[in-house]
Protein backbone atom coordinates (compact mmCIF):
# COMPACT_ATOMS: atom_id res chain seq x y z
CA UNK A 1 0.00 0.00 0.00
CA UNK A 2 1.24 3.60 -0.76
CA UNK A 3 1.86 5.81 1.38
CA UNK A 4 0.53 9.42 1.08
CA UNK A 5 2.50 12.31 3.09
CA UNK A 6 0.40 15.56 2.34
CA UNK A 7 2.93 17.10 4.78
CA UNK A 8 6.75 16.73 5.38
CA UNK A 9 7.58 17.83 9.22
CA UNK A 10 11.37 17.71 9.93
CA UNK A 11 13.76 19.92 11.77
CA UNK A 12 10.47 22.99 12.68
CA UNK A 13 10.60 23.01 8.63
CA UNK A 14 7.24 22.45 7.21
CA UNK A 15 7.22 20.93 3.47
CA UNK A 16 3.09 21.20 2.40
CA UNK A 17 2.44 19.34 -0.89
CA UNK A 18 0.60 22.14 -2.92
CA UNK A 19 -3.00 20.06 -3.83
CA UNK A 20 -3.78 22.83 -6.52
CA UNK A 21 -1.48 21.15 -8.35
CA UNK A 22 -2.13 17.67 -8.36
CA UNK A 23 -2.84 14.77 -9.99
CA UNK A 24 -0.48 16.44 -12.77
CA UNK A 25 2.01 17.91 -10.69
CA UNK A 26 3.52 16.36 -7.23
CA UNK A 27 5.14 19.29 -5.63
CA UNK A 28 5.91 20.19 -1.70
CA UNK A 29 6.00 23.96 -0.71
CA UNK A 30 8.36 25.10 1.94
CA UNK A 31 6.98 27.03 4.57
CA UNK A 32 9.27 28.68 7.53
CA UNK A 33 6.81 31.37 8.83
CA UNK A 34 3.62 31.12 10.27
CA UNK A 35 1.92 33.55 7.87
CA UNK A 36 3.41 31.62 4.93
CA UNK A 37 1.55 28.64 6.67
CA UNK A 38 -1.66 30.87 7.11
CA UNK A 39 -1.82 31.75 2.80
CA UNK A 40 -1.15 27.69 2.11
CA UNK A 41 -4.25 27.19 4.17
CA UNK A 42 -6.19 30.26 2.66
CA UNK A 43 -4.97 29.28 -0.97
CA UNK A 44 -6.00 25.57 -0.24
CA UNK A 45 -2.07 24.57 -1.19
CA UNK A 46 -3.39 22.15 1.76
CA UNK A 47 -6.95 21.50 3.03
CA UNK A 48 -9.19 19.30 4.84
CA UNK A 49 -10.28 20.28 8.49
CA UNK A 50 -7.74 17.78 10.49
CA UNK A 51 -4.62 18.60 8.04
CA UNK A 52 -5.72 22.28 8.47
CA UNK A 53 -5.80 21.76 12.35
CA UNK A 54 -2.11 20.04 12.20
CA UNK A 55 -0.60 22.16 9.83
CA UNK A 56 -1.70 25.37 12.02
CA UNK A 57 -0.25 23.79 15.18
CA UNK A 58 3.40 23.33 13.61
CA UNK A 59 3.21 27.12 12.31
CA UNK A 60 2.86 27.76 16.09
CA UNK A 61 5.82 25.03 16.81
CA UNK A 62 7.61 26.31 14.24
CA UNK A 63 7.35 29.88 15.92
CA UNK A 64 8.17 29.11 19.49
CA UNK A 65 11.44 27.22 18.39
CA UNK A 66 12.56 30.52 17.32
CA UNK A 67 10.34 32.85 20.02
CA UNK A 68 12.67 34.93 22.64
CA UNK A 69 10.05 35.49 24.84
CA UNK A 70 11.37 36.33 28.54
CA UNK A 71 8.39 36.10 30.16
CA UNK A 72 4.72 34.29 30.54
CA UNK A 73 2.54 37.19 29.65
CA UNK A 74 5.05 38.41 26.45
CA UNK A 75 5.37 34.05 25.47
CA UNK A 76 1.29 34.30 25.84
CA UNK A 77 0.94 37.55 24.08
CA UNK A 78 3.29 36.46 21.05
CA UNK A 79 0.89 32.97 21.18
CA UNK A 80 -2.66 34.75 20.88
CA UNK A 81 -0.83 37.15 18.25
CA UNK A 82 -0.64 33.90 16.09
CA UNK A 83 -3.49 31.98 16.28
CA UNK A 84 -5.37 34.86 15.69
CA UNK A 85 -4.01 35.26 12.26
CA UNK A 86 -4.38 31.83 11.69
CA UNK A 87 -7.70 30.69 12.71
CA UNK A 88 -9.18 33.84 10.35
CA UNK A 89 -7.68 31.66 7.01
CA UNK A 90 -10.63 29.38 7.26
CA UNK A 91 -13.64 29.77 9.61
CA UNK A 92 -15.74 26.90 8.99
CA UNK A 93 -13.32 23.79 9.92
CA UNK A 94 -13.67 23.43 13.67
CA UNK A 95 -10.11 21.78 13.71
CA UNK A 96 -8.34 24.60 13.14
CA UNK A 97 -9.57 26.41 16.13
CA UNK A 98 -9.51 23.08 18.07
CA UNK A 99 -5.84 22.91 17.79
CA UNK A 100 -4.74 26.83 18.38
CA UNK A 101 -6.97 26.62 22.07
CA UNK A 102 -5.45 23.48 22.75
CA UNK A 103 -1.57 24.80 22.10
CA UNK A 104 -2.65 28.06 24.29
CA UNK A 105 -4.69 26.12 27.13
CA UNK A 106 -0.73 23.90 27.43
CA UNK A 107 0.78 27.49 28.20
CA UNK A 108 -1.94 28.73 30.52
CA UNK A 109 -1.95 26.00 32.24
CA UNK A 110 2.05 26.13 32.84
CA UNK A 111 2.24 29.66 33.19
CA UNK A 112 4.29 29.12 36.58
CA UNK A 113 7.16 27.32 34.52
CA UNK A 114 9.74 29.30 32.94
CA UNK A 115 9.23 30.34 29.41
CA UNK A 116 11.60 27.84 27.51
CA UNK A 117 9.69 24.49 29.26
CA UNK A 118 6.41 26.32 27.95
CA UNK A 119 7.69 26.48 24.81
CA UNK A 120 8.83 22.80 25.05
CA UNK A 121 5.83 21.65 26.27
CA UNK A 122 3.58 23.45 23.57
CA UNK A 123 6.01 21.94 20.63
CA UNK A 124 5.36 18.83 22.82
CA UNK A 125 1.92 19.07 22.12
CA UNK A 126 1.76 20.00 18.36
CA UNK A 127 4.03 16.61 18.25
CA UNK A 128 1.34 14.81 19.66
CA UNK A 129 -1.78 16.14 17.98
CA UNK A 130 -0.09 15.20 14.51
CA UNK A 131 0.26 11.74 16.14
CA UNK A 132 -3.08 11.56 17.71
CA UNK A 133 -4.74 12.41 14.40
CA UNK A 134 -3.04 9.39 12.55
CA UNK A 135 -4.06 7.15 14.97
CA UNK A 136 -7.55 8.22 15.09
CA UNK A 137 -8.15 8.23 11.47
CA UNK A 138 -6.48 4.67 11.29
CA UNK A 139 -9.29 4.18 14.50
CA UNK A 140 -12.09 5.64 12.12
CA UNK A 141 -10.64 3.16 8.86
CA UNK A 142 -11.52 0.02 11.80
CA UNK A 143 -14.69 0.91 12.77
CA UNK A 144 -16.15 2.34 9.77
CA UNK A 145 -14.97 -1.01 7.93
CA UNK A 146 -17.05 -2.80 9.64
CA UNK A 147 -20.31 -1.09 8.32
CA UNK A 148 -18.91 -2.03 4.48
CA UNK A 149 -20.21 -4.96 3.21
CA UNK A 150 -18.15 -7.33 0.47
CA UNK A 151 -19.13 -5.92 -3.15
CA UNK A 152 -20.67 -2.62 -1.73
CA UNK A 153 -20.45 0.51 -4.00
CA UNK A 154 -19.80 3.63 -2.37
CA UNK A 155 -20.02 7.37 -2.72
CA UNK A 156 -17.81 9.74 -1.63
CA UNK A 157 -17.88 13.52 -1.87
CA UNK A 158 -14.90 15.87 -2.07
CA UNK A 159 -11.67 14.51 -0.22
CA UNK A 160 -11.47 13.07 3.05
CA UNK A 161 -8.29 11.05 2.38
CA UNK A 162 -4.54 11.39 3.47
CA UNK A 163 -4.64 14.41 1.73
CA UNK A 164 -6.94 15.90 4.31
CA UNK A 165 -5.42 14.17 7.22
CA UNK A 166 -2.05 13.53 8.95
CA UNK A 167 -1.59 10.88 6.32
CA UNK A 168 -4.40 8.10 6.55
CA UNK A 169 -7.82 9.08 5.95
CA UNK A 170 -11.74 9.84 7.45
CA UNK A 171 -14.06 8.87 4.86
CA UNK A 172 -11.37 7.59 2.20
CA UNK A 173 -9.96 5.65 5.47
CA UNK A 174 -13.00 3.63 5.80
CA UNK A 175 -13.14 3.30 2.10
CA UNK A 176 -9.12 2.03 2.51
CA UNK A 177 -9.52 0.38 5.64
CA UNK A 178 -12.19 -1.84 4.05
CA UNK A 179 -10.25 -2.39 0.76
CA UNK A 180 -6.74 -3.25 3.29
CA UNK A 181 -9.39 -6.15 4.73
CA UNK A 182 -9.67 -7.38 0.95
CA UNK A 183 -13.24 -7.04 0.85
CA UNK A 184 -13.91 -6.27 -3.01
CA UNK A 185 -15.51 -2.29 -3.20
CA UNK A 186 -15.96 -0.02 -5.80
CA UNK A 187 -16.19 4.13 -5.29
CA UNK A 188 -17.82 6.32 -7.24
CA UNK A 189 -15.74 9.56 -6.62
CA UNK A 190 -18.48 12.88 -7.17
CA UNK A 191 -15.85 15.40 -8.93
CA UNK A 192 -16.78 18.25 -6.39
CA UNK A 193 -17.06 21.34 -8.26
CA UNK A 194 -16.01 24.01 -7.91
CA UNK A 195 -12.73 23.29 -6.56
CA UNK A 196 -13.33 19.59 -8.26
CA UNK A 197 -11.25 17.76 -5.03
CA UNK A 198 -12.85 14.58 -5.75
CA UNK A 199 -11.83 14.49 -9.47
CA UNK A 200 -8.10 15.84 -8.67
CA UNK A 201 -7.53 14.12 -5.05
CA UNK A 202 -10.07 11.69 -4.38
CA UNK A 203 -9.28 9.72 -7.58
CA UNK A 204 -5.56 10.30 -7.02
CA UNK A 205 -5.91 8.72 -3.92
CA UNK A 206 -7.93 6.23 -5.41
CA UNK A 207 -5.54 5.50 -8.23
CA UNK A 208 -2.64 5.06 -5.88
CA UNK A 209 -4.08 2.93 -3.60
CA UNK A 210 -5.12 0.56 -5.95
CA UNK A 211 -8.45 1.07 -5.76
CA UNK A 212 -11.26 0.05 -7.69
CA UNK A 213 -13.15 3.60 -8.77
CA UNK A 214 -14.99 5.64 -11.20
CA UNK A 215 -15.65 9.36 -11.33
CA UNK A 216 -18.57 10.89 -12.23
CA UNK A 217 -19.99 14.75 -11.94
CA UNK A 218 -21.79 15.96 -9.00
CA UNK A 219 -25.41 15.84 -10.94
CA UNK A 220 -25.23 12.34 -11.84
CA UNK A 221 -25.41 11.33 -8.20
CA UNK A 222 -29.07 10.70 -8.14
CA UNK A 223 -29.33 8.82 -11.39
CA UNK A 224 -26.78 6.03 -10.01
CA UNK A 225 -29.31 6.25 -6.59
CA UNK A 226 -32.16 5.97 -8.92
CA UNK A 227 -30.51 2.70 -10.75
CA UNK A 228 -29.54 0.90 -7.45
CA UNK A 229 -25.41 1.58 -8.17
CA UNK A 230 -24.77 3.15 -4.78
CA UNK A 231 -24.56 0.91 -1.82
CA UNK A 232 -23.55 3.41 0.63
CA UNK A 233 -22.16 7.13 1.24
CA UNK A 234 -19.48 8.26 3.07
CA UNK A 235 -18.29 11.80 3.45
CA UNK A 236 -15.61 13.61 6.34
CA UNK A 237 -17.29 16.70 7.75
CA UNK A 238 -15.37 19.95 8.82
CA UNK A 239 -17.67 21.33 11.94
CA UNK A 240 -20.76 18.60 13.99
CA UNK A 241 -22.64 20.42 15.82
CA UNK A 242 -23.65 19.07 19.32
CA UNK A 243 -27.12 17.48 18.01
CA UNK A 244 -25.43 16.16 14.90
CA UNK A 245 -25.33 18.39 12.33
CA UNK A 246 -22.97 18.28 10.15
CA UNK A 247 -20.87 20.96 7.79
CA UNK A 248 -19.32 19.05 5.08
CA UNK A 249 -18.21 20.30 1.70
CA UNK A 250 -20.44 22.34 -0.79
CA UNK A 251 -23.22 19.18 -1.87
CA UNK A 252 -23.25 17.09 0.56
CA UNK A 253 -26.62 18.13 1.60
CA UNK A 254 -28.19 17.02 -1.62
CA UNK A 255 -26.64 13.55 -1.28
CA UNK A 256 -28.10 13.40 2.35
CA UNK A 257 -31.27 14.07 1.18
CA UNK A 258 -31.14 11.62 -1.72
CA UNK A 259 -29.59 9.23 0.05
CA UNK A 260 -32.76 9.20 2.21
CA UNK A 261 -34.84 8.61 -0.86
CA UNK A 262 -33.43 5.62 -2.02
CA UNK A 263 -33.00 4.40 1.56
CA UNK A 264 -29.01 4.48 1.47
CA UNK A 265 -26.83 4.64 4.58
CA UNK A 266 -25.74 7.83 4.81
CA UNK A 267 -22.36 7.81 6.87
CA UNK A 268 -20.23 10.74 8.38
CA UNK A 269 -16.61 10.28 9.06
CA UNK A 270 -14.92 12.56 11.54
CA UNK A 271 -12.32 12.36 14.69
CA UNK A 272 -13.84 14.13 17.63
CA UNK A 273 -11.80 17.11 17.26
CA UNK A 274 -13.90 17.84 14.34
CA UNK A 275 -16.99 17.99 16.93
CA UNK A 276 -18.04 21.67 18.18
CA UNK A 277 -19.72 21.36 21.30
CA UNK A 278 -20.01 24.97 21.89
CA UNK A 279 -22.98 25.33 18.91
CA UNK A 280 -25.76 23.46 19.37
CA UNK A 281 -27.67 23.01 15.75
CA UNK A 282 -26.00 23.31 12.22
CA UNK A 283 -27.54 27.00 11.80
CA UNK A 284 -24.74 28.32 14.30
CA UNK A 285 -21.94 26.86 11.68
CA UNK A 286 -20.54 29.69 9.83
CA UNK A 287 -20.19 28.89 6.24
CA UNK A 288 -16.98 30.10 4.50
CA UNK A 289 -18.02 32.08 0.94
CA UNK A 290 -15.07 31.83 -1.50
CA UNK A 291 -14.03 33.85 -5.12
CA UNK A 292 -16.90 33.13 -7.42
CA UNK A 293 -13.50 33.10 -10.37
CA UNK A 294 -13.64 29.44 -8.80
CA UNK A 295 -17.02 29.19 -9.60
CA UNK A 296 -16.37 30.71 -13.27
CA UNK A 297 -13.23 29.84 -14.00
CA UNK A 298 -12.15 26.14 -15.18
CA UNK A 299 -8.10 25.61 -15.32
CA UNK A 300 -7.67 28.50 -16.75
CA UNK A 301 -10.40 29.15 -18.89
CA UNK A 302 -13.60 31.24 -17.65
CA UNK A 303 -16.48 29.26 -18.43
CA UNK A 304 -19.31 32.06 -18.04
CA UNK A 305 -20.23 35.74 -19.50
CA UNK A 306 -17.80 38.65 -17.57
CA UNK A 307 -20.76 40.40 -16.14
CA UNK A 308 -22.35 37.35 -14.47
CA UNK A 309 -22.39 37.07 -11.18
CA UNK A 310 -21.34 33.52 -9.15
CA UNK A 311 -22.33 32.45 -5.70
CA UNK A 312 -19.51 30.03 -3.97
CA UNK A 313 -20.67 28.68 -0.44
CA UNK A 314 -17.63 26.36 0.15
CA UNK A 315 -19.42 24.25 2.18
CA UNK A 316 -23.37 22.88 3.41
CA UNK A 317 -25.00 22.03 6.81
CA UNK A 318 -26.39 18.60 6.89
CA UNK A 319 -29.40 17.83 8.71
CA UNK A 320 -28.44 15.03 11.95
CA UNK A 321 -31.88 13.76 10.76
CA UNK A 322 -30.39 12.50 7.18
CA UNK A 323 -27.55 11.10 8.83
CA UNK A 324 -27.37 7.31 9.44
CA UNK A 325 -24.35 7.60 12.24
CA UNK A 326 -21.25 9.42 12.98
CA UNK A 327 -18.03 6.98 12.41
CA UNK A 328 -14.97 7.88 15.29
CA UNK A 329 -11.67 7.03 16.58
CA UNK A 330 -14.14 5.76 19.77
CA UNK A 331 -16.65 3.96 17.49
CA UNK A 332 -19.67 4.27 15.29
CA UNK A 333 -22.22 6.90 16.85
CA UNK A 334 -25.87 6.81 16.24
CA UNK A 335 -28.94 9.08 17.14
CA UNK A 336 -29.79 10.89 19.59
CA UNK A 337 -26.67 12.45 18.49
CA UNK A 338 -26.85 15.10 21.00
CA UNK A 339 -26.81 12.59 23.58
CA UNK A 340 -24.60 9.76 22.46
CA UNK A 341 -21.87 12.40 21.65
CA UNK A 342 -22.06 13.99 24.81
CA UNK A 343 -21.48 10.39 26.36
CA UNK A 344 -18.79 9.33 24.54
CA UNK A 345 -16.63 12.54 24.41
CA UNK A 346 -17.10 14.57 27.09
CA UNK A 347 -16.78 14.37 31.29
CA UNK A 348 -18.70 16.47 33.62
CA UNK A 349 -15.54 19.34 33.92
CA UNK A 350 -16.14 19.62 30.42
CA UNK A 351 -19.55 20.05 30.30
CA UNK A 352 -19.39 22.68 32.94
CA UNK A 353 -17.02 24.68 31.16
CA UNK A 354 -18.30 25.12 27.97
Amino acid sequence: MKDISPIEWKNFKLKVLDQTLLPHIKKYILCSHFKEVGEAIKDMKLRGAPLIGITAAMAVAMEMKKNKAGNYASLHRDLKTIADYLIKTRPTAVNLRWALERLIKTAEHNKDRRPSSIRDLIIAEVNKIYKEDLENNKAIGKFGAELIREKDRILTHCNAGALATAGYGTAVGVIRAAHEKKKKISVLVDETRPYLQGARLTAWEMSELGIPHVLITDNMAGHFMQKGMVDVVIVGADRIATNGDTANKIGTYSLAVLAREHKIPFYVAAPSSTIDFRIKTGAEIIIEERDEKEVKIIAGKEMAPKKTKALNPAFDVTPAKYISAIITEKGVIRAPYDLNLEKTFLNKETIASL
